[in-house]
């Protein structure tokens, strides 16, 4: 195997205008595995009466699933009659760096993100709670009965023990608590095991690079996630890039809900934010994210409720949760009628499509649409508003390309590899 190479990066001039760089197939074994590596992420390639090679990747991003983007007629290519031997390869390695291939991907990755969120979800030994002792508690059974062992003191740092789909299965069938920073730490962990499948997980990952425990902690070890082994993040803390992309940008990305104001205003300290992964994007609600350039717009509608909510009678407990997003029939009923005026604004608001339409899993809450989130934490901590931002992330950049990698592998064996470039894909 020869070393990998570092080259500057170049501007791609595709549909979908994305900058950076893509990996290189480099080995001729490799490339017979190209070709079934793009027909399984969509790509269809056929023979017509054309003089040359016309690729129209289209906007896959913009779809609901790969049989959507298949009926837009995106992912297609066209090459002529007897196209053969080195440039029907080179134009397969170019099909692979393209970016709707990266769009393609994102609908394998929504799936594993909700697979994963989904069995999380379902796991009511999974839990949280402000009494536990630690960041992360296995309870009775202790943590290597479970699959993993304790690198840092008070639950802060855990790495798998041997088998990382063991360790990981403690999350979907066994009884831990943690609180919600390392819930989006193990969805993310859990939609890679998905992704992979259960061999393909326990083969690509080292113990250290599933490291869970506090954020902080995770910047010492080798984590995927925030540690050494992270590669190249993608910011894009307001998503104006992955708006302007379109639904699929979104999968599987981690984020959180945040207050606005001092921790002097918190009420409850233990739901100042609420960290996630997004598992769905509806179409109205990526268009009306696309429209308005991202969560800015949500930021200030979320000031907004929260300045009609102080106007209102909440009396504690679930009441705004029950109101705004269960819409209790008696609980509306029962408002004095110089105060419906509030609650229609308050509806107003909350109908836009990204307050329905975009799907969020929070341990332990479940998976809930972000409407439920903001009305939720209105009872929770009523003197300060809350806005929402995207977590850097490497979905698109290093873990896309490990990705690449394995299946390549797993079809050539150790001769096919990605080249390592010096560069990263990113959504322009």
């Amino acid at each position: 195997m020869r070393r990998a190479r570092r080259i500057p990066a170049w501007l791609s001039g595709c549909a979908l205008a994305l900058l950076g760089l893509a990996p290189t197939v480099a080995a001729a074994d490799g490339a017979a595995c190209v070709l079934p590596l793009l027909q399984r992420l969509g790509w269809q390639i056929r023979e017509s009466d054309v003089p040359a090679p016309l690729v129209h990747g289209g906007e896959p991003c913009r779809r609901a699933s790969l049989d959507d983007a298949r009926r837009h007629g995106d992912l297609q290519v066209q090459v002529p009659r007897g196209y053969a031997g080195v440039p029907r390869a080179r134009l397969q390695r170019e099909l692979l760096e393209h970016p709707a291939t990266l769009c393609a991907y994102a609908f394998e990755l929504g799936e594993a993100a909700r697979r994963a969120t989904t069995r999380l979800q379902d796991n009511r030994g999974y839990r949280f709670s402000a009494l536990q002792l630690g960041w992360i508690g296995f309870g009775a059974r202790g943590a290597r009965s479970q699959g993993w062992q304790r690198f840092r003191s008070f639950g802060r740092g855990y790495r798998p023990v041997a088998s990382n789909s063991v360790a990981l299965e403690a999350f979907y069938s066994g009884r831990v608590r943690s609180e919600c920073g390392v819930g989006r730490q193990v969805a993310q962990l859990a939609t890679q095991r998905e992704l992979y499948g259960d061999a393909g997980f326990d083969r690509e990952f080292t113990p250290g690079e599933l490291s869970i425990g506090t954020f902080l902690t995770l910047h010492d070890t080798p984590s995927i996630l925030l540690g050494s082994q992270a590669g190249e993040f993608f910011a894009d803390g307001k998503a104006v890039r992955s708006a302007r992309l379109g639904r699929q940008a979104f999968m599987g990305v981690p984020g959180f809900i945040e207050h606005v104001f001092d921790r002097q205003y918190l009420d409850d300290i233990n739901n100042q934010a609420e960290n996630f992964i997004i598992t769905d994007v509806s179409a109205q609600a990526a268009d009306a994210l696309a429209r308005h350039g991202g969560f800015a717009h949500y930021d200030a509608l979320n000031r907004r409720l929260w300045e009609l909510s102080r106007q209102m009678p909440a009396s504690g407990g679930r009441y705004f949760e029950r109101l705004l997003h269960e819409r209790d029939p008696a609980l509306r009923e029962a408002l004095p009628l110089a105060l419906r005026p509030l609650l229609v604004q308050m509806d107003a608001l909350l109908a836009d499509p990204v307050y329905a339409g975009l799907m969020l899993y929070v341990h332990p809450r479940g998976i809930h649409p972000l409407g439920y989130h903001i009305a939720r934490l209105l009872d929770r901590n009523p003197r300060t508003p809350y806005a929402i931002d995207l977590a850097l992330h490497n979905l698109h950049t290093t873990l896309f390309r490990r990705w690449l990698q394995a299946q390549l592998r797993d079809c050539a064996g150790a001769t096919a590899y990605i080249d390592e470039r010096g560069g990263t894909w990113n959504w322009a």
